[in-house]
């Protein structure tokens, strides 16, 4: 399967250096010249954390020197805000800027807000048309919605695992009203395999979306990635694009590594996929061997 099969935004260099809004600061919040700093993207689960939820010691130490040292290391992750910031917390990482919702929502540091962290740019779309092109394609599917504030509805079976703290069961209409910044679609009773061709077969539009390790679907607003938010934090931060890393190994993750591939360092994790390897310019053990911190190491 090819990348181009798994989302339906191409990414290009012209496309990530539109202009965007939100906040920028006027230097790099961290005191570090930007042309001295590397600037490192690491996804959450399967990267920073182990399917089983552990962090090692030795991702930490290397998140952690790295930090000491003035680069700027940040997660990127399509986790919702809820169930990103507690990740921060275990890492001991207070980073200028945070990707949530595979980039619809970027967090900027913010000492008045009562997690230290508050959105400084969210995109949003209408999920309508999307959920009910798939309603009723996918036999015992269920289907969540996360808002602009990071509240997640949902209807149907979703494992406890993937429910942030502010979730709640509602019907499936009141799905279609919502002002989405993410929407996702798992199906349990799907091997992967029919998954895809189900999927495939809907024909989506004017949305983005990826695949996962499993029957699980993420729907980005049209042409969100994370890799279009890591851009525009670059260039907030005044990075060269020789001096980006982004690290990942998920189809979520795909433009970022391409993104990051680019000018500098894409580096996909040991148990990746082929389609996550291929974009990406370097491969690094699996998040078990502790490939995050061995890759870390190395900067």
């Amino acid at each position: 399967m090819s990348a181009d099969s798994m989302s339906t935004d191409s990414m290009n260099a012209e496309a990530l250096q539109a202009e965007s809004s939100g906040r920028g600061p006027d230097e790099t919040l961290s005191g570090v010249p930007g042309s001295a700093k590397w600037l490192v993207a690491l996804d959450v689960d399967g990267t920073i954390m182990t399917e089983g939820g552990n962090i090692s010691d030795a991702v930490v130490d290397q998140i952690t020197r790295l930090r000491t040292e003035g680069h700027e290391v940040m997660i990127a992750t399509g986790r919702s805000v809820a169930m990103t910031l507690p990740v921060l917390e275990r890492l001991g990482l207070t980073s200028d800027y945070v990707v949530c919702s595979n980039g619809a929502i970027t967090l900027g540091r913010d000492e008045k807000a009562p997690e230290g962290y508050s959105a400084v740019y969210v995109e949003e779309f209408d999920p309508a048309e999307v959920l009910t092109t798939i309603n009723g394609r996918l036999d015992g599917a269920g289907y969540a919605v996360e808002d602009a504030h990071g509240l997640m509805l949902y209807k149907g079976a979703f494992p406890e695992v993937a429910l942030a703290p502010n979730s709640r069961e509602v019907d499936f209409e009141e799905l279609l009203e919502v002002s989405a910044t993410r929407v996702v679609v798992m199906s349990p009773s799907h091997s992967l395999e029919e998954f895809l061709e189900i999927v495939e077969g809907m024909g989506l539009h004017k949305v983005t979306y990826n695949v996962g390790w499993t029957a699980w679907l993420d729907i980005a607003p049209f042409g969100v990635t994370k890799a279009t938010a890591m851009e525009r934090v670059r260039t907030w931060l005044d990075v060269p694009t020789d001096r980006v890393m982004a690290v990942g190994d998920g189809r979520n993750d795909i433009d970022m590594l391409a993104w990051a591939a680019q000018g500098g360092r894409g580096v996909a994790m040991g148990q990746a996929p082929d389609d996550v390897i291929e974009v990406s310019s370097e491969t690094t053990g699996s998040d078990v061997d502790d490939g995050l911190a061995a890759v870390l190491a190395t900067l």
